[in-house]
């Protein structure tokens, strides 16, 4: 296969691809090698980044994929509107936020964290996409554990996990604290 024809294949795969498709799994397919995928990879990158373009070659985790640019989207929108409310509810949200920065956690230890039930939360974002099964603990009861997807990474605007911000420390106020905050307001 020459050069235009390796370029064209991995043009191919990527635009059928349903997920990122990683490097080593386009060399299985093309016989080309990791040098040859990256360097095609690199110009078809370059390629879609030409103004006259409607899409782009992005790094999703450890694979690529074709995604619309975003001065697009309001055209992409208009086309296929949702049938269901895209938002996600604030326990869905604070579910998902605790999964992503734990991974890989359970169902339990979810609950832990936000001192409640979260079922239906963790139904919701796993209906969406945006986590998975990633296999089981061995621990008592061999429960679930869940992960993010590279749908999230999309969802959230990020390549790899390593692009979200630090999780901000809480710290606990003391009710001492509180009453003493209380006592040196003024008198009504």
């Amino acid at each position: 296969m020459n050069k235009q024809e390796a370029k064209a294949a991995v043009e191919a795969l990527l635009f059928m691809a349903t997920d990122s498709l990683a490097v080593k799994d386009i060399k299985e397919v093309t016989n080309l090698t990791t040098t040859e995928v990256n360097q095609i990879l690199t110009q078809l990158k370059e390629d879609y980044q030409a103004v006259d373009k409607g899409i782009k070659l992005v790094q999703v985790n450890q694979g690529f994929q074709f995604q619309t640019k975003s001065e697009y989207r309001s055209f992409i929108k208009a086309m296929h509107k949702p049938k269901e409310d895209n938002t996600l509810s604030q326990a869905a949200l604070e579910t998902l936020a605790i999964i992503a920065y734990k991974q890989p956690a359970t169902r339990s230890e979810v609950e832990e964290i936000r001192g409640v039930n979260v079922e239906k939360a963790l139904k919701t974002i796993q209906k969406r996409g945006l986590v998975e099964e990633k296999g089981r603990k061995d621990a008592i009861g061999r429960p679930i554990i869940y992960g993010t997807t590279d749908l999230f990474l999309e969802y959230m605007g990020l390549s790899s996990l390593d692009e979200l911000p630090p999780p901000q420390e809480f710290n606990e106020v003391d009710d001492s604290e509180i009453e003493e905050e209380l006592d040196n307001e003024p008198d009504a």
